[in-house]
């Protein structure tokens, strides 16, 4: 007798992964890993007499964030459209709590950052994300509103308004441009009018100025940006540093592991100043593989949300946007800081700085484009299937 041939196991849907993205993202990590350890290893033994101390823990941040990438990758996009608005109460709750004495963790002068099993969340990092997708929900929903209507632009940005008082009373005024820009570019490319967004631009810029005006410690940080060595060592110092450090790379650098800088003159190092430390060991050609890799995730955010946009995926389109204005702005600002280019702003390097929330909450921001760009390519091939059959 003939044996019944087994019926066909239905084939699993395997990832599909984006290789320029993923190899800038890892690309990142690694040189952002290896730059770390170099800025860090005398202040392991200063700080914890132990010469592995950061190199250690920021591997142990990099580990946590990609199992937070794995379970993140399992999350469908409609569960984040329909999470929006919760998330984004979440956030400002989360917002208010760092505010409570005794509760919120305050380094520098700032309170920003929650205590959670030894690990700081910095909670302006998760806003961030949230944000991203809040907008990308909300412009999804409202978008006839938004082209057509000046309080469909407005209305978003008085809940935002919220979360930037809330922000300044940290105080992170960095932060808080980063999230206006994720919202007001959200908008413009889910179709507001130029005319409105201008106005409104021009308002955020004016508002801007003015906290700027009215801030002692703001005015100051943009003074000495203008003339930095007017007042080299004291307002001026951070900025001055950072740029003799890329005066001493040079082209080439003077070598992994071989800066002075970090040593001696520029605080920071492994957090807001990795930037100036790579200039100084790997020279102009390092910072220009930064820059190209930056760009490259960039440009694939907003390939993979123009590709979502042709699928009819709206959400998953603004969303892919979102990220990708977030992390070109902020290592931008990040960048432009480091060189002298914008007034000093407490803002890291994205996947590259050290610490655990910041690059947890980036690990998983990555996630969720790579979520995007699986979802369209699913998208697509089901199409192309029923057309065929």
């Amino acid at each position: 007798m003939l044996k019944p041939t087994p019926a066909a196991k239905p084939r699993q849907s395997r990832l599909h992964t984006d290789p320029v993205l993923m190899l800038a993202c890892f690309a990142l990590l690694g040189i952002g890993f290896m730059m770390v350890t170099s800025s860090s290893l005398h202040l392991g033994v200063k700080m914890a007499d132990d010469i592995s101390h950061y190199p250690f823990k920021q591997l142990a941040h990099i580990a946590f964030g990609l199992a937070f990438a794995g379970f993140i990758l399992n999350v469908p996009m409609k569960s984040w459209e329909k999470m929006g608005q919760t998330l984004f109460i979440a956030g400002l709750a989360l917002l208010l709590v760092v505010l409570i004495p005794g509760v919120g963790v305050k380094v520098n002068g700032s309170i920003r950052w929650l205590s959670i099993l030894g690990l700081r969340i910095q909670v302006s990092e998760v806003v961030k994300l949230i944000s991203v997708i809040y907008m990308a929900g909300y412009v999804t929903r409202h978008a006839e509103h938004v082209r057509r209507s000046a309080f469909g632009l407005v209305k978003p940005l008085m809940l935002f308004s919220v979360a930037c008082v809330l922000l300044l009373l940290e105080p992170d005024f960095g932060s808080a441009v980063v999230i206006l820009i994720i919202a007001m570019g959200m908008m413009f490319l889910g179709g507001a009018r130029i005319s409105q967004f201008v106005i409104l631009l021009a308002l955020v810029a004016g508002l801007a100025v003015m906290l700027v005006i009215v801030s002692p410690y703001r005015l100051a940080r943009v003074t000495s940006f203008l003339d930095p060595w007017a007042d080299a060592k004291d307002t001026g110092f951070q900025l001055t540093q950072a740029l003799i450090s890329f005066g001493r790379g040079e082209f080439f650098g003077v070598g992994l592991g071989n800066g002075l800088q970090k040593l001696f003159y520029l605080p920071e190092a492994h957090t807001d100043f990795l930037f100036s430390v790579l200039g100084e060991e790997l020279g102009l050609v390092g910072v220009l593989v930064i820059i190209a890799l930056f760009s490259a995730l960039v440009v694939r955010a907003f390939a993979i949300g123009e590709q979502a946009e042709q699928a009819g995926l709206r959400f998953n389109s603004l969303a892919a946007y979102g990220l990708g204005i977030w992390f070109g702005f902020q290592s931008f600002v990040n960048m432009g800081v480091n060189m002298g280019m914008l007034p000093t702003k407490g803002l890291t390097l994205p996947l590259m700085s050290y610490g655990g929330g910041s690059m947890i909450v980036m690990c998983g921001a990555m996630a969720v484009l790579f979520r995007i760009h699986y979802e369209v390519t699913e998208h697509n091939k089901s199409n192309v299937k029923g057309k065929l059959a």
